[in-house]
């Protein structure tokens, strides 16, 4: 559980889930590209207005009778740009410790900085007189905060920036009309009308913010199912795997499966690695398991760990499998033949010893709060260990069960009885079979 506190930090907002705190994460990056591009143009419309003042001193005189004076327009952009900075420092060390913003704060942000077009506006009404100011650009500065508002990925904090602009402007035509000319009704339409299309195109713009938040829910969304999937069942999941546990679901609470347990080990491996270099033992295992992987993911098994040089595969869980035990021995054979084939063309032979059994487990999510992995337990995964482990005695490759004989019927023809053998930590004799 993720505890998300809010600057007031009276009381803490908690957040279950890792989604909810994967999106907060990437909404609170997004505010941050708000607020460059924000600042970014800012300091453009700035640089540009100064360029007029100093480049083009006959412009000034004709749209600003003369009264044009950048230090009037600074009062209000340096302490805007510094309020922007002192916000986005605040996230940033909010996303450092991931914590969330609270409400209030945004929507307190979003009246804030909507307010300094209205402050540029009244600079230019002083300059230029109202007519001419509320008929200039002052009014299309809004529209900048209301595009960039999309970034907030909130539809109402998006409308309510669109509000604030239609307001503001409202009452500074109202407020600053000029007497004389149209009349009052006629003005408050006039500008009313204006006033509206903010309005709009405050909730237009929250409506893209929502559109984004969904894609940007989804993505989080199947990205915390896959690291889900492979928290509980390893990197060594493949893709294709991965997109039936995500489209299936899985259960992961502890249950009863009947499933085929594969033990798969590289014999004397330890002994050849002495003579080697750390990498070449490396590179040798990881292309021995890349093969033996591929094989099982087409016979529709996974390897549920690895143990070293070997490692455990299962037929029919955590997906459900139709006859488990021929998948098994089918993968199981074509894994002899394929590191035969290997063995033909490197310096470094290796030679595998398999162990099936089929039978009822415990299957499910086991481990710490911070730390799952799912994972078979019963006597069915000890018995298919203590199989493989056999194939030194027999000098043999690969052993399976009576059971998986059993299931097998007239497809293991070529099974050879073995007879009943001991088996550490059995008391009776067990029936074993050699496949070749």
């Amino acid at each position: 559980m993720v505890i998300f506190v809010p600057w007031g930090g009276k009381k803490p907002a908690v957040i279950p889930t890792d989604f909810e705190h994967a999106l907060t994460q990437e909404v609170l990056r997004t505010e941050l590209i708000r607020i460059k591009a924000l600042i970014g143009t800012v300091v453009l419309l700035s640089l540009i207005s100064g360029s007029i003042f100093f480049f083009a001193p006959d412009a000034v005189i004709r749209l600003w009778h003369g009264n044009l004076n950048p230090l009037y327009l600074y009062a209000v952009v340096v302490p805007f740009i510094l309020f922007e900075l002192w916000v986005h420092a605040v996230i940033s060390r909010h996303l450092e410790v991931h914590h969330d913003i609270p409400k209030f704060r945004r929507y307190l942000s979003a009246c804030i900085e909507t307010s300094m077009p209205t402050a540029a506006l009244a600079l230019q009404i002083n300059s230029m007189g109202s007519e001419a100011a509320l008929g200039f650009v002052g009014p299309f500065i809004y529209f900048i905060f209301i595009i960039l508002s999309t970034l907030r990925l909130d539809f109402w904090l998006s409308t309510f920036t669109g509000f604030v602009a239609a307001a503001q402007l409202l009452w500074m035509a109202m407020f600053y009309h000029p007497a004389g000319h149209s009349a009052p009704e006629a003005s408050f339409h006039y500008h009313g009308a204006r006033s509206l299309i903010l309005l709009i195109c405050g909730m237009l713009a929250g409506a893209v913010g929502m559109q984004l938040r969904r894609q940007f829910e989804a993505s989080i969304k199947a990205a915390t199912a896959r690291d889900r999937i492979t928290n509980l069942f390893g990197q060594h999941v493949s893709p294709q795997v991965v997109e039936r546990l995500m489209a299936e679901g899985t259960k992961t609470d502890s249950d009863i499966r009947h499933v085929a347990v594969m033990f798969v080990d590289f014999r004397s491996f330890t002994a050849g690695a002495r003579s080697r270099s750390p990498q070449e033992v490396v590179d040798r295992l990881d292309g021995a398991f890349a093969i033996l992987v591929e094989i099982l993911d087409r016979h529709g098994g996974i390897v549920n760990k690895f143990l070293g040089d070997g490692f455990l595969a299962l037929f029919g869980a955590p997906l459900e499998a139709a006859d488990p035990a021929h998948r098994a021995v089918a993968a199981a054979r074509e894994m002899l033949e394929a590191n035969e084939r290997v063995n033909e063309t490197t310096s470094w032979p290796l030679r595998i010893g398999i162990g099936i059994h089929i039978g009822e487990v415990v299957a499910g999510s086991i481990g710490s709060p911070r730390r799952k992995e799912y994972t078979v337990i019963g006597d069915t995964v000890n018995f298919a260990s203590r199989l493989e482990a056999l194939n030194k005695d027999f000098n043999s490759q690969f052993l399976i069960s009576e059971a998986v004989r059993d299931a097998l019927g007239e497809a293991c023809g070529d099974a050879i009885s073995l007879g009943e053998v001991e088996v550490r930590g059995y008391e009776r004799p067990m029936a074993v079979w050699r496949l070749g």
